[in-house]
């Protein structure tokens, strides 16, 4: 998300017109919609009458201190976010702040890049913690399909297409990111809904069996084939047949899928007379099926054939803020099935899993999830609950995209605050004397 592009809300409390004025100007001119109070009581009667995403207020002012009104926020606002400023700059000061509620804690003076980055990075935080909250995946779902994403509003729109036509439709995508449940979407938006889907993972069908698995057979076709039995397309009269990771056929079955869209007719095993069939054919692949095409291990002519829509599903490293949507949602789910109360995601936990790669996809997380909702103890999810190559991936990322000093900076207040504050503690951890302790905070 950039700087004020969603109109966020800002307000600025500090008893100094001064400052109230350079703020409120320097954080509107980057887009934010900033209110101002001059104290905690000015600022309690704003947040009662309009909503804020943010609280950025001063540490010391006359009267009630700014760490009252971080506690009000944190008890009645869960869901905005607190940042502090002060003039007033010690170890002690930040580790309570942090303690109270606040996200982010400024020294004055600051630079205005300063203040922009951490504004931005408390905003962020907000805008996580709000998908993860209860309810917020159930306004963005669509045929069962959870996202909010620009590229998951591609997909939805192209279903709407696919659905009030009888083209055959291909879809592509890597495993993992929900192929079946688009092909559903399609089958159950169209005139033949109430006719049957009939799904096939073409990978998990021997070569030997294909054929009769399909298109059925007669008694006594072959060595155990004791009964007459309809093959899938049978079974799917009427309705959709969905050939799932379709590049997986061989050469001798794409020629006979090839007749099978050609002729509307399907030839069971053992039988002379071909049997007509009205069958939608939805396929998918996580292969490039025109790479396969081009090495010659796919026909050019079924690839026309069941590629009259093409419908390409996003990875989710690619979809934003669809991630913790379906976190959420698999929270709700799994907590549901096991009859646990549901935990919640710390606000470590969901930036680590709206920048971690999934290369399972949303069966990754889901599968992730689960495990979580049993092996959890606790009502908060942390990262240390995290398996180690999520942790890893995280890190190894955070610290290519860092100076050194920014990396032993955080580590620091990490560990700080971890003790307490106790300073002695926390440079005995970090195997360092009080006094270089006491230099790498000064500085």
């Amino acid at each position: 998300m950039k700087t004020g592009e969603q109109g966020e809300t800002i307000l600025v409390v500090d008893d100094s017109v001064e400052t109230l004025e350079v703020l409120s100007r320097n954080l509107g001119g980057e887009g934010y919609r900033v209110f101002t109070a001059a104290g905690v009581e000015a600022a309690i009667a704003v947040l009662a009458e309009s909503p804020v995403d943010l609280v950025l207020t001063d540490l010391k002012m006359p009267g009630t201190s700014g760490m009252e009104l971080v506690r009000h926020v944190r008890e009645n606002l869960p869901d905005t976010g607190v940042m502090m400023i002060t003039g007033y700059a010690t170890v002690d000061g930040a580790v309570e702040a942090v303690k109270s509620g606040a996200e982010d804690y400024l020294s004055k003076p600051f630079t205005d890049e300063e203040l922009s980055g951490a504004v931005r990075r408390v905003l962020d935080k907000v805008h996580r913690r709000r998908l993860a909250a209860p309810g917020a995946e159930e306004a963005v779902s669509t045929y069962g399909l959870i996202g909010d994403s620009a590229a998951m509003g591609r997909v939805i729109r192209a279903i709407d297409k696919a659905a009030a036509t009888a083209a055959t439709v291909l879809i592509s995508g890597e495993s993992g990111t929900g192929k079946e449940l688009v092909a559903r979407a399609i089958h159950y938006r169209g005139p033949r809904a109430a006719a049957p889907f009939v799904p096939v993972n073409c990978g998990a069908i021997p070569d030997t069996l294909f054929e009769s698995e399909l298109f059925g057979h007669v008694r006594g076709a072959f060595t155990g084939a004791a009964e007459t039995r309809a093959g899938f397309f049978q079974t799917a009269d009427g309705g959709s047949i969905f050939l799932d990771e379709i590049g997986e056929t061989s050469a001798a079955m794409q020629v006979k899928l090839l007749r099978v869209l050609q002729d509307k007719e399907v030839r069971m095993v053992g039988s002379s007379r071909p049997r007509t069939v009205d069958v939608r054919i939805l396929a998918a692949t996580n292969k490039r099926i025109d790479d396969l095409v081009r090495k010659q291990a796919f026909r050019e002519d079924l690839f026309f054939r069941v590629s009259v829509i093409e419908i390409d599903l996003p990875p989710l490293r690619e979809r934003g803020d669809d991630i913790l949507l379906l976190a959420n949602h698999f929270l709700d789910k799994h907590a549901g099935e096991e009859e646990r109360d549901k935990p919640r995601f710390s606000d470590d936990a969901l930036e680590l899993l709206s920048g971690y790669h999934w290369p399972g996809n949303v069966r990754e997380l889901e599968n992730l999830v689960q495990r979580l909702v049993v092996m959890c103890d606790g009502s908060v999810i942390d990262i240390p609950d995290l398996p180690p190559h999520m942790r890893f991936s995280a890190r190894h990322r955070a610290g290519l995209n860092r100076t050194l000093a920014e990396v032993e900076a955080e580590h620091i207040r990490n560990v700080l605050a971890s003790v307490d504050g106790n300073k002695t503690r926390c440079a005995e951890i970090l195997g360092i004397d009080r006094k270089t302790l006491r230099e790498k905070l000064k500085r």
